[in-house]
């Protein structure tokens, strides 16, 4: 009989106790960071209505949303009405729409929770992977926009992330670049997909790319022109002037980096986009050099709620991207894998012990210490329990054999020194007490 090939599927991974050690951490080190600037924790099904998801995300985006086939009748014919969830901003969106008038305004939330999408696999890049963010619904004030770039980088440097930079522009500074670059209004989508991609594909990329998309020739020789020029910001910066929409847009950035001041490392960044089409102001992108990659991202997204309901609802918010994340703590061994397992082992001896090992076990932890007794079969070979101990992790170990049961005492042995003492069972809780300390 043939065996089933153990490996998860494309684009998913498993998560073994160390990793998961290692992810909690980094979720309640962000949880802090987010709750000290007054947002509060939501959780949303992993799974909507395929009409709640599809739309939102642009003509690249809807293709890789995961969608669920109908069952029964349906199954063979291909059918969906549910897909997984491809962010945490959408069904957001649908959460105000639903309760908007249970929540106070503003509301400000955030939510660590894992989203699906049907990418091409890669380095730091999955199909299954979690998102952090942050988000204030109701406020029309760009402070809300600079309090959300606060807030994420705070978390970044929470992590003990450092070396990142923040891009920042306004998609309404983008439609001015539509504008004085004469490109046609119906053609700016097309134009923004393919500016938005200058970080990966180059400048002669892009170029093809306008020409491929039937831009004219006149806006992508402008276009080359001032994103070549020794300071391109300046160059695009100088064309939105002469643009009534692009000053608008120019203002909006120029108010967001006021507001945030030295507290976060922004610059604006002419052509960033965010592919996502539900953004309405400022978008910004945090890119860390170790990775060359986004590692959180967001914008402001006022027309979003009102797909759900009658009338708009202002909003805006950030994400972190925590697999790129950690994939950069790891690298600069600055996130702790730390050990899995507890801190204490309770050895069993003989078969005589195993009882009191569990019952010692349990007053252990009701000393606040995490404990398990040993639970393995065979032979009970105090090397075998040692040698399982230290590969848990584990700090103290607490034998305690026949003569130690008869002579109401227990040896305590610390395995990252080797130290061992023998001390009487009621000074046990003290003695832990001070070696888990150290």
């Amino acid at each position: 009989m043939a065996t089933i090939d153990a490996n998860p599927a494309s684009g998913t991974r498993d998560l073994l106790p160390d990793d998961v050690t290692r992810r909690e951490r980094a979720f309640a080190t962000i949880r802090a960071t987010f709750d000290a600037h007054g947002f509060a924790p939501l959780e949303t099904p992993a799974f909507e209505r395929l009409e709640v998801l599809t739309g939102k995300y642009g003509e690249e985006g809807d293709q890789l949303i995961f969608k669920i086939l109908r069952r029964g009748d349906h199954e063979a014919s291909g059918d969906a009405d549910l897909a997984l969830r491809y962010d945490l901003t959408v069904p957001l969106a649908r959460v105000a729409a639903r309760y908007g008038s249970q929540l106070p305004t503003p509301f400000k939330r955030y939510q660590i929770a894992p989203v699906w999408r049907a990418d091409r696999p890669g380095k730091g890049r999955y199909r299954e992977f979690y998102q952090c963010d942050v988000d204030t619904i109701g406020s029309d004030s760009l402070t809300a926009d600079a309090a959300t770039l606060v807030a994420v980088t705070d978390a970044l440097e929470a992590l003990g992330l450092d070396g990142f930079r923040v891009q920042l522009n306004s998609r309404r500074a983008l439609r001015g670049l539509v504008e004085a670059y004469g490109i046609e209004v119906e053609q700016e989508g097309e134009a923004l997909v393919a500016l938005d991609k200058l970080d990966k594909i180059g400048l002669d990329g892009v170029a093809a790319e306008l020409a491929g998309r039937g831009i004219g020739s006149a806006a992508i020789t402008a276009l080359s022109e001032d994103l070549s020029a020794a300071d391109p910001a300046a160059a695009v910066r100088d064309r939105l002037e002469r643009s009534e929409t692009g000053v608008a847009g120019l203002a909006e950035v120029d108010r967001v980096l006021d507001l945030v001041g030295d507290a976060v490392p922004v610059t604006y960044a002419p052509v960033l986009a965010r592919g996502l089409s539900y953004y309405t102001g400022p978008v910004f992108e945090v890119v860390h050099a170790g990775l060359d990659a986004t590692i959180a991202a967001g914008g402001r997204y006022d027309g979003l709620i009102g797909m759900f309901q009658a009338n708009d609802v202002p909003a805006t918010g950030g994400s972190l991207g925590l697999e790129r994340i950690l994939l950069l703590l790891e690298a600069a061994e600055q996130a702790e894998a730390g050990p899995a397992g507890p801190e204490v082992l309770v050895t069993v001896m003989d078969e005589d012990g195993a009882a009191d090992a569990v019952a010692l076990a349990g007053r252990i932890r009701a000393a606040g210490h995490t404990v398990e007794p040993y639970s393995g079969g065979g032979r009970l070979k105090l090397a075998k329990q040692l040698k399982y101990a230290d590969r848990r992790g584990v700090r103290v170990a607490v034998i305690r054999g026949a003569d130690e049961r008869a002579a109401a005492t227990v040896t305590c042995k610390a395995l990252a020194t080797g130290e061992q003492r023998t001390v009487a069972l009621d000074d046990l809780e003290p003695t832990l007490a001070t070696w888990l300390q150290a």
